[in-house]
């Protein structure tokens, strides 16, 4: 059994969760969650990072197979060479030993749940700038993203942010962190929606800010915010509709901001205008 204390404490929190731990080191790392607040929250993001990942490979295994592989796969001939006759190459079987093994299982589940551990990172602003001055903008896949996210909200009221409404100091230090982004929380009592906290997600694979509220009625809208270059042909506040989803999209000092909410919300575009003169 390989020894987890010479791991990092994400591969050994990651081995827990995958349950490749001796009924000792379960024991040990149980221990330190329970005395140590670091390493449960850190396990608490691995979780959900895990959680968020399985139901993305879920969505994906459920699409099904586009037609025109189907009549590929169908219409392909077989070798006009036996497969007998061709030289056959040496087989070499690898034996991985136990301590590989699982050291391969634990990177390929660390990968597998990156997106939703990456959330709860704050990397440098500066590694961030120069990420974006890098990277090329697309809107499509910024809005689908943010739009798939926003379907996650509604479907998980009980769960809708990382960080509450009621730790302001730290919200506004860790989203500004890890977006390079300085904002502030609008409030948009007067218009019945309520601040229920923050989180970080993924927009075209780059850090997004996530400001949540609902209302009474239980809708629910989101404010996300990135680090970003003035889009091609964007027009600030332009309204699109996707299935039940509206969005308002807009751009201001090198920060692009998107408002989703019900698609039935009459007031969105004017509720964004709203926004953005108190962000």
């Amino acid at each position: 059994m390989l020894d987890l204390r010479k791991l990092p404490l994400e591969a050994q929190l990651t081995a827990l969760l995958d349950g490749e731990v001796s009924p000792e080191q379960r024991h040990e790392l149980e221990q330190r969650l329970a005395s140590d607040d670091n390493a449960r929250r850190l396990h608490e993001k691995l979780r959900h990072g895990a959680d968020f990942g399985r139901r993305r490979l879920d969505d994906v295994l459920k699409e099904p197979v586009p037609l025109a592989l189907v009549r590929s796969i169908k219409s392909t001939q077989p070798p006009k060479t036996p497969i007998a006759q061709r030289a056959m190459r040496p087989q070499v079987k690898l034996a991985p030993s136990g301590p590989q093994a699982l050291a391969a299982a634990l990177i390929l589940f660390v990968v597998g749940c990156g997106i939703g551990y990456f959330a709860g990172t704050t990397p440098d602003a500066d590694e961030i700038a120069t990420t974006t001055a890098t990277a090329p903008a697309n809107t499509n896949d910024w809005l689908s993203d943010v739009t798939a996210y926003q379907r996650l909200l509604i479907r998980q009221p009980r769960h809708l942010v990382e960080v509450p409404a009621s730790q302001a100091e730290e919200i506004s230090s860790w989203l500004t962190t890890a977006i390079g982004v300085p904002f502030r929380v609008p409030d948009l009592s007067a218009e019945s929606w309520t601040f229920q906290g923050a989180r970080v997600i993924l927009g075209d694979n780059r850090p997004v800010g996530q400001l949540v509220y609902s209302n009474s009625d239980g809708d629910i809208i989101s404010i996300s915010f990135r680090k970003d270059a003035q889009p091609p042909e964007t027009d600030d506040f332009k309204e699109t509709i996707k299935d039940e989803i509206g969005l308002v999209t807009w751009h201001n000092s090198g920060t692009s901001y998107v408002l989703a909410g019900p698609s039935a919300e009459a007031a969105l575009g004017q509720l964004a205008m709203r926004i953005a003169t108190a962000i």
